[in-house]
């Protein structure tokens, strides 16, 4: 029994508003379909954000179409959850995975948690935010249960779990039942193989390069997916690394040496089948940062798809991304849960970090949705016969000033 794990497609994410980048995303979803059949498996386990959006485009809905049709041509199930980009955060919405159950998707939900593949026993979640950490725990310890009785089992999820994610985490690493085979895991996007329980737990990383914080990452472990050998007495895990569309290109640069560098990337990239990426940081620069920009623009305009250059003026730093992304600096979310300190709630910094990644998107009816969710759990907000809401337990009054600064 052999099957391929794989995770964070995001299909129809267009990085930096670049149709380019788009596509990219779309022709390595496609190989990867190819190099799963050409690898033999019995079925595919897909972890979550399959799409970059709730609400997917048609040229993304297509391109997955075009993938799962393959795979059944092949006589290959596929098995997923919805991820945290799949789904909008509210009660009762379906993820856009559900209009492919026809075409053999086998989709796990809250309602629908587990498939047997033959003698596997394959279960799961979809992604869970922090806030409703108590349910998710709660449905993790029933599938443990329903494991129990099966010789070999896979548990899949889209979390992020404090061993391995170091900002905002849905789980600690102890909430884990320890009785699966394997852990499918998605969220992180960093190629991830941990020994867990009796078996393997794994991230297979996102097949595109989703974000520039990933570059350390891809040229240690490169993109891809994995494949499972559940035959004989150890379990075989094996990384498939495929090659991504387009290069990313990250370098530093000493300004009395511009020119030359300059050249020396000219003749690097000048022979690509496209166009690359390019981060450039300049250093030690002693003249007009605008005639740079143009000079830099003007000689590898033409050969680069995009230029994100950051300048260092005498050493003094002036690209705003690249300090928020220096390891001594607080984040954006460690920013506003340090704010939130005087509330003392964990479900309060959830929803404030989940508020933001929601906004920073402009998902402003799902974050309409999240606030009335969270006040309608938290403090029992019922409706009378006329529609007025009531509350049951009155609320501290930094509840009260909570709720009226959200307003």
């Amino acid at each position: 029994m052999k099957f391929a794990h794989l995770a964070d497609t995001h299909l129809g994410y267009r990085q930096f508003g670049l149709l380019e980048r788009e596509k990219d995303f779309y022709e390595v979803f496609d190989k990867i379909i190819d190099k799963i059949i050409e690898e033999k498996v019995d079925f595919v386990i897909h972890s979550g954000d399959l799409f970059d959006s709730a609400r997917p485009s048609p040229s993304a809905l297509l391109a997955f179409q075009k993938g799962l049709l393959k795979l059944k041509g092949a006589g290959i199930p596929m098995y997923a959850i919805a991820g945290n980009h799949d789904i909008v955060n509210r009660n009762g919405a379906i993820p856009p995975q559900v209009l492919f159950k026809k075409f053999g998707l086998k989709l796990i939900s809250p309602i629908n948690t587990n498939y047997m593949h033959n003698d596997v026993f394959i279960a799961g979640l979809p992604f869970y935010p922090a806030s409703q950490n108590k349910n998710l725990k709660s449905k993790l310890d029933e599938l443990s249960k329903k494991a129990e009785n099966h010789e070999k089992s896979i548990l899949v999820l889209h979390q992020g779990i404090d061993k391995y994610f170091n900002l905002q985490y849905e789980l600690e690493i102890g909430d884990i039942p320890d009785n699966f085979d394997y852990y499918a895991l998605g969220h992180i996007h960093n190629y991830i193989c941990d020994d867990f329980g009796k078996g393997k737990l794994v991230y297979p990383g996102s097949t595109e390069t989703w974000n520039v914080s990933e570059l350390i990452d891809l040229k240690k472990n490169g993109k891809g997916f994995i494949v499972v050998d559940l035959d004989g007495p150890k379990m075989n895990v094996k990384r498939v690394a495929m090659d991504i569309p387009r290069e990313f290109i990250v370098k530093t640069i000493d300004y009395r040496n511009l020119g030359a560098e300059i050249d020396s990337i000219k003749n690097t990239i000048k022979d690509f089948d496209k166009q690359p990426i390019l981060n450039l940081k300049i250093n030690n620069i002693d003249s007009n940062i605008g005639e740079i920009y143009e000079f830099i623009n003007r000689e590898l305009g033409d050969l680069a798809l995009m230029i994100r250059p950051t300048f260092n003026v005498l050493d003094r730093e002036v690209d705003v991304d690249a300090i928020s992304n220096d390891e001594n600096a607080l984040s954006t979310k460690e920013l506003l849960i340090d704010e939130l300190k005087e509330y003392d709630s964990e479900d309060v910094n959830n929803l404030a970090v989940e508020l933001y990644d929601l906004l920073s998107k402009n998902k402003t009816e799902e974050s309409e949705d999240l606030i009335k969710q969270f006040f309608n759990e938290k403090y029992n907000i019922i409706c009378d016969d006329s529609g007025e809401e009531i509350t049951e337990n009155k609320a501290e009054d930094g509840q009260v000033r909570f709720s009226g600064a959200i307003q």
